[in-house]
């Protein structure tokens, strides 16, 4: 099997395991962690009161989102140079 090929099949599962839960559950609410958290909290005691407030909260939701996808894909940047790194540098060893 070609690298070529192996990546399509690669690709294809990666497809598949973000878009079947859509597919599976389509009227399905995908909520955060935070919000569940809190909505249980407020479910075993309702007079609940945070202790701290946070220094800053996005002004809307899509400014959340964008900050999350931001750091997802700098973390995931920063994974993948060391990986790409430690590959290079294992292939000038050899050589």
């Amino acid at each position: 099997m070609s690298t070529a090929h192996k990546n399509f099949l690669l690709l294809l599962m990666v497809i598949l395991l973000a878009a079947v839960p859509f597919l599976i559950h389509r009227s399905a609410e995908f909520a955060g962690a935070d919000d569940r958290a809190a909505e249980a909290i407020t479910q075993i005691r309702p007079d609940y009161k945070p202790w701290v407030k946070p220094v800053w909260e996005p002004p809307s939701g899509e400014v959340e989102t964008f900050l999350f996808a931001s750091q997802a894909a700098i973390g995931s940047g920063i994974v993948c140079y060391f990986l790409g790194y430690s590959k290079g540098k294992k292939q000038r060893e050899s050589k």
